[in-house]
């Protein structure tokens, strides 16, 4: 039984749809298509049900997937017990919310390179509804936001809250300490609306009855932090991402009487029987995320 095969069936199964299955192996749909039928034709019994365009396994397509994951499984348990011991190149498509890019993921990937040689990384960066939706469509196999992934065939592993802070230009704001309502006296920069951090910094004001001159919602760190730095006003962003960019920028975290609501981030994957790469990736982000937490707490 052709192995390649199996695997083009089990995405099919796994994702509900040819075309992201064939995104996901990187071949053609057309091929992906081929593949599933040749499969059918060396079972003898059909495994799609293709009379109209809703997706639907048959009992035979059913019965099948749980045999397709368990062949799988033993092929990669094999590969890594007689192979050679040439780690082979392996692609993992890995997003990211610009919090976790700005804050820890750099210099996490570039502890990658030494770890695993072979590796190659596609990364995106996204804002959370983006990156939900690619995991549970399958173009990406592991994603850092601010909010867990659900569905079948993909799991979600809490890491480390990020301390939030209020940003400022270190020219324009020279006081020691900030009240909230000295902060409120400028414009204020957060997240997109609706975001854990703008719903934040609202619940914040309000919860102080607190007036803001006015809150602008920006999806981007970096406009974030030009505007910052042109004087447009008072920014809320990660103290790790602002701990990193004031080297080589004119901001500064402020000192606030009141306290932003952490942001939380979440890392899902979708299991993968062909290869363990995107868990012992998500074993090293959750390893390096706290250490790095602790290592800011320190400071």
């Amino acid at each position: 039984m052709n192995l390649r095969f199996v695997e083009a069936f089990y995405w099919v199964a796994t994702l509900k749809s040819v075309s992201r299955a064939a995104e996901k192996l990187f071949i053609t749909q057309s091929a992906m298509s081929a593949r599933v039928a040749a499969l059918e034709d060396e079972l003898g019994a059909l495994l799609l049900d293709r009379r109209d365009k809703t997706f639907r396994l048959t009992v035979a397509g059913s019965r099948f997937l749980v045999h397709a994951q368990k062949l799988l499984e033993l092929q990669r348990t094999a590969k890594a017990e007689i192979g050679s011991g040439t780690a082979p190149e392996i692609t993992v498509r890995v997003g990211a919310i610009e919090s976790v890019l700005h804050s820890w993921l750099i210099p996490w990937i570039e502890t990658l390179r030494a770890k695993y040689p072979a590796l190659e990384l596609e990364l995106t960066v996204e804002t959370t509804p983006v990156l939900l939706d690619q995991i549970r469509r399958g173009v990406l196999d592991l994603a850092f936001a601010a909010l867990p992934a659900s569905g079948e065939g993909i799991r979600a592993v809490s890491l480390p809250n990020m301390e939030m802070c209020f940003v400022g230009n270190t020219d324009t704001h020279r006081k020691r300490r900030y009240s909230l309502g000295d902060i409120a006296e400028f414009d204020l920069l957060t997240f997109q609306r609706g975001s854990q951090p703008h719903v934040g910094l609202l619940d914040l004001l309000k919860g102080e009855k607190v007036q803001s001159r006015k809150v602008h919602t920006i999806s981007s760190i970096s406009a974030m932090l030009q505007l910052v730095q042109g004087g447009f006003g008072i920014a809320t962003l990660p103290k790790a991402a602002v701990l990193r960019l004031s080297e080589s920028r004119n901001i500064k975290a402020l000192l606030c009487d009141s306290i932003l609501t952490p942001l939380p981030i979440h890392a899902s994957y979708r299991l993968d029987p062909t290869a363990l790469m995107a868990e012992q990736l998500l074993a090293s982000a959750v390893e390096y995320a706290g250490s790095a937490s602790q290592y800011r707490k320190k400071r």
